[in-house]
């Protein structure tokens, strides 16, 4: 519990000593809400002794709205202080995390680490940001008050003070069992969860697929057994709980029947007077009223402390590394991109074996070959999207480990096919290209792209919103502002996975309209679908089984026999970049 309250104030930043405020404040708003007790043991300790008198209850009375108000006074600035720090605190962690997640590697994120992330965000961030701070702060008044009891009742009574101290060690040792148990259910929870988030996610994504191929009821079904395994592992951790919950109630009742027990005993041995077996029934009932809050907040507790291990996880991700001080030679004469000996592994396999070549500046190199030879990869590693397992990835002769990730991306823009464009207008998705180029500018990179007629055609023009993902754009429409905002971009160095490979022959023409504008004067590194694309570049690798299998241009690689030839030859009977095709 300590070591939860530990972990919430080391991530808790600039936050910490507000955090550590609300503590003290709800402390002795804890303690003042116990007066009454303490100044009815007073009224009847005077009264027994016949010491009474009018001054003594004004006294009383005075002392008793004083508590009233500084209680509410404490409560209310404990609640300033902790309202909305937990908010405050996950706001700032999300915007880590973001931050984090865009150092990482991509294979990180094609690893089934989709449902975490999202898990992460939509479930343990904000189960602690709406539980920890008002949950913490008690948890923190509960032991302060439990403590203060304690000490109360050894200086009132060594006997019941001892006594009290080994109820609350049975208390606290059933309380471990109970934690242990939580934990572990806590985890089973947080995980089902997790599950849960990657079912909804691929059923969501996939519904397309699904009614296409008429797989709705089955897929619905296993997203219904998802939900109904959520249900159980729920209902279970509850279940777990209940009966260590019962026992810790029944210790309390036994509890306060010792303390009663003894301090009678006490008083029939003329140990004890009867004003203070009074105040002992007074105080019996409130004395294990902390440690029963406290360990009622447990399960919640063991939940955060799971939630917390999946935040810290995800935070344990190794990042690409970014210490890099080099940048590219604005003055260069040797090639753009060079690769030296790169080799590459996807955990244990190895993909990428010894591959060499050099892109010279302003000229344009396919990749070509059968799909899953390594082409995209090659692309990837360019981008620096992962790290090379041997070897090096030359951008103007640096190495682009060594060049930091912010500046290597100024110098690289990338059109792929699946194109995504963010919920916002189409005016900011182009210019997030460059965010600080003026309207012109933007719309000048629209008209380069063949986008600005049918944007001026929507119906707030470049100011219309468009739905997550681009949705509400066709598929020729979202390359074309894609390519618009790398015009205004304007890097040296184009990565395409063919935009025209999958859209229909009315946008084809605009969008190769828009790539030849977007290519002119830049180096062009090509994931080549279509022939055309193929007979136009410079040079071409075929790509098969992760090495280069050929290389040479269109011509020189039509007079060797080999996969390439095999293609072209048989291109017209649709066998694609396989390597039985005319075997």
């Amino acid at each position: 519990m300590i070591a939860l309250m530990k972990r919430i104030l080391a991530v808790s930043g600039q936050y910490k000593g507000r955090i550590q405020a609300a503590f003290i404040f709800s402390f002795l708003k804890s303690m003042l809400s116990k007066a009454p007790i303490l100044l009815s043991f007073f009224a009847l300790s005077w009264f027994y002794g016949n010491t009474i008198d009018p001054r003594q209850c004004l006294w009383l009375s005075g002392a008793m709205v004083v508590c009233l108000v500084l209680q509410i006074i404490f409560h209310h600035i404990s609640d300033r202080l902790q309202s909305a720090a937990g908010y405050m605190v996950f706001a700032d962690m999300r915007m880590q995390l973001g931050a984090h997640l865009r150092r990482m590697p991509m294979g990180y994120f094609t690893e089934g680490n989709i449902g975490k992330i999202s898990s992460v965000l939509s479930s343990d961030m904000v189960f602690i940001e709406e539980n920890c701070m008002m949950t913490l702060a008690d948890m923190m008044s509960y032991l302060f008050s439990q403590a203060v009891m304690l000490v109360f009742l050894l200086c009132f009574n060594l006997w019941l003070g001892l006594a009290s101290a080994v109820i609350l060690l049975i208390i606290w040792l059933i309380a471990q069992g109970m934690q242990r148990n939580a934990m572990e259910n806590s985890d089973k929870r947080q995980a089902q969860n997790e599950k849960l988030t990657d079912a909804v996610l691929d059923f969501t994504e996939g519904i397309g697929i699904i009614k296409t191929y008429n797989l709705l009821g089955e897929k619905s079904r296993e997203l219904t057994e998802s939900f109904a395994e959520m249900r159980r592992t729920s209902i279970v951790f509850e279940e777990d709980q209940t009966p260590w919950q019962r026992w810790l109630n029944i210790v309390y009742g036994l509890g306060a029947v010792v303390i009663l027990t003894t301090a009678v005993l006490l008083y029939n041995s003329s140990m004890m007077s009867a004003v203070y077996l009074v105040g002992v029934l007074l105080f019996v009932l409130e004395l294990f009223g902390p440690v029963k809050a406290l360990y009622s907040q447990a399960t919640r507790l063991t939940v955060m402390n799971s939630c917390m291990d999946r935040i810290e996880a995800v935070f344990a991700e190794q990042e690409l590394p970014n210490h890099g001080t080099d940048t590219p030679t604005e003055q260069w004469s040797g090639p753009e991109v060079e690769f030296k000996n790169v080799s590459f592994a996807y955990g244990e396999k190895e993909v990428l074996h010894n591959i060499s070549f050099t892109l010279e500046q302003n000229q344009m190199l396919a990749l070509a070959g059968p799909s899953g030879g390594g082409k995209s990869t090659i692309a990837n590693l360019l981008a620096r999207f992962w790290d090379v397992k041997s070897g090096q990835v030359l951008v103007r002769g640096k190495d682009v480990r060594d060049i930091p990730l912010s500046e290597l991306m100024d110098h690289i823009s990338m059109v792929f096919q699946r194109v995504y464009l963010f919920q916002d207008t189409i005016y900011n998705n182009i210019s997030m290209g460059r965010p600080d180029a003026s309207r012109e500018e933007v719309l000048s990179a629209a008209k380069k792209a063949r986008c600005y007629d049918f944007i001026m055609n929507l119906p707030n023009g470049f100011d219309t919103v468009i739905g997550e993902g681009g949705e509400t754009l066709s598929g020729g429409e979202k390359q074309r502002i894609s390519i618009a905002r790398c015009i205004l971009k304007d890097a040296p160095i184009i990565i395409l996975d063919e935009a025209t490979a999958s859209v229909d022959a009315d946008n084809e023409s605009y969008i190769q309209e828009a790539i030849n504008e977007l290519c002119r004067g830049k180096t062009l590194l090509v994931i080549a679908h279509r022939l055309n694309t193929i007979r136009s570049a410079d040079e071409i690798l075929v790509i098969a089984d992760g090495q280069i299998s050929q290389q040479g241009s269109h011509n020189q690689l039509m007079q060797q026999d080999g996969i390439y030839k095999r293609f072209i030859t048989t291109r017209q009977n649709s066998h694609g970049w396989s390597r039985r095709a005319g075997a």
